[in-house]
């Protein structure tokens, strides 16, 4: 079965190969892509974005999204880890097409309502997008099919943070809209870095996906070059964890995760803000504002092995057509 998805994306490197795995995969229909700050700031993400689809022929629609948080100072791009143009400081040919002249969360509100109960929002930036959409229409949470996003950190396996030691990237980056996405009334799943850290790109890995999947095999080595290079000095390994495809990689395959039921909040200030805490026991307390707040999913467990197999595959395929 097919899902439709709308992909909220911060386009940097990460971004691209979950944009390519959902393009890729014969399960997943990319209606847009829809763009935030994040990796790259806004004019840069969206000129990421169109280059993709007009490279690859991509049909989908791209939007641009809102260039800051709702209500705390940006942190600024993540030129460390994605460069400055976001791709890793390849050559990147500026793009003939244009973007939809709606704003992002116009445009998930009009395509929420023309195909209700259809759209899966996946989201694997910050949040901010989602947020004014819902704060503007909330009667969509009742006609969108699920929201997947890529972000938080609940401790599972020890992975706490990674801009902080708290706080994950997408989070952190705009934790109020964090905090409405995830107590809106809609279903969400969360994979985060409990799952995230579980599963490794090898640079061995990414050197088969030159070898086996065409031009996009070549595209994803070469913009992988800044990126892995970032991780061998950070962290000293030769390759990159798998953030942003994991989420596509549960659009397609719900099963390859072990989820946690539980109403999830959001830390917005103080030094552990972007800390995402996750109530999942019926512990009663005298104070508590997660009781009243929908229950939501967190993955904490995720066969790594069968994810990778299954991002080859795709893009194996894809390569080859």
């Amino acid at each position: 079965m097919t899902t439709k998805i709308i992909l909220d994306t911060d386009p940097g490197i990460d971004d691209a190969m979950a944009i390519l795995f959902a393009e890729a995969n014969p399960n997943i229909e990319l209606l847009a892509l829809t763009t935030i700050f994040g990796n790259a700031d806004i004019e840069t993400g969206t000129r990421n974005a169109l280059y993709l689809k007009e490279r690859f022929n991509l049909q989908c629609d791209v939007v641009k999204g809102t260039d800051k948080p709702l209500y705390r100072e940006p942190v600024g791009a993540s030129v460390a880890v994605h460069s400055e143009n976001g791709f890793g400081g390849i050559a990147i040919e500026t793009p003939t097409i244009t973007a939809d002249p709606r704003p992002a969360f116009q445009y998930i509100i009009d395509t929420v309502k023309a195909s209700p109960g259809d759209v899966t929002l996946v989201a694997v930036g910050p949040l901010t997008n989602l947020a004014l959409a819902y704060n503007h229409a909330p009667e969509i949470a009742e006609l969108i099919k699920e929201v997947v996003i890529m972000g938080g950190a609940f401790g599972t396996h020890e992975h706490t943070g990674n801009v902080t030691p708290f706080a994950e990237a997408n989070i952190h980056d705009d934790p109020h809209s964090a905090d409405i996405v995830f107590t809106a009334p809609w279903q969400v799943t969360i994979v985060g870095l409990d799952v995230t850290h579980e599963a490794f790109f090898s640079s061995d890995y990414i050197d088969t996906l030159r070898d086996t999947c065409g031009e996009v095999g070549q595209f994803m080595w070469d913009i992988s070059r800044f990126y892995l290079n970032f991780y061998k000095e950070r962290m000293g390994v030769n390759g990159c964890f798998v953030h942003d495809p994991s989420a596509i990689a549960y659009v397609i395959d719900p099963s390859l995760f072990t989820l946690r039921k539980g109403p999830v909040r959001v830390v917005c200030d103080g030094p552990a803000v972007g800390h995402t805490l996750q109530k999942y026991t019926d512990t009663k307390h005298k104070t508590d504002e997660w009781s009243d707040m929908p229950a939501q999913n967190v993955a904490i467990k995720v066969n790594d092995q069968a994810l990778l197999d299954l991002y080859l595959d795709s893009m194996t395929s894809y390569g080859a057509e």
